[in-house]
């Protein structure tokens, strides 16, 4: 678990940005160069991936949800312009949208809900990082996020994942469109 710092991210969406996209877009970049986000434990194997991409759970035009994996790239305009297009694509045609041949950051956007945390059982499918947070909180002048990170024990230990957590910070902070 862990509290952070979005009011910069706020100031981008006064821009027009998407909240959502900008936290997915720090989430990968933050998880780009660990390579432990890019193994994948898959029964007594570990899988390597050369990508990154993140998931994006889409409420469709039926009021039903499905998943959007969307994949990295530096350039954040570049990416924004593949999150629009793909979560668009997904709540229009009510489809999974999947990436196969990238290493895929799990993400759940529960903006709605005052939440401390949450922890998901892995169950042996989906072995994935993951990510999830509700709604941010404002005191003063800044604006917290509270999320829950969870990672399979195998494919990182606790320092791994306090750098990336970390790192996540310093990428909202200092993130430039």
């Amino acid at each position: 678990f862990k509290t952070l710092d979005i009011s910069h991210l706020l100031e981008l969406k006064k821009d027009g940005y998407k909240l959502n996209m900008l936290l997915c877009y720090c989430i990968a970049a933050a998880a780009e160069n660990i390579k432990e986000f890019k193994l994948l434990p898959q029964g007594e194997n570990m899988i390597a991936y050369d990508k990154i991409g993140i998931n994006v759970i889409v409420k469709n035009r039926h009021g039903s949800i499905n998943a959007c994996d969307v994949p990295f790239c530096n350039d954040v305009k570049e990416f924004q312009k593949q999150y629009l297009s793909l979560t668009h694509q997904v709540y229009e045609t009510c489809s999974d949208h999947e990436i196969d041949d990238h290493m895929i950051i799990g993400t759940s956007s529960l903006i709605h809900y005052d939440i401390d945390g949450a922890v998901n059982m892995y169950s042996g499918i989906f072995n994935n990082p993951f990510i999830i947070w509700g709604k941010y909180q404002r005191k003063d002048n800044t604006a917290n996020l509270k999320l829950s990170f969870q990672f399979h024990h195998v494919q990182m230990d606790g320092m791994e994942a306090c750098e990336f957590l970390e790192e996540l910070q310093r990428r909202i902070s200092q993130l430039t469109m």
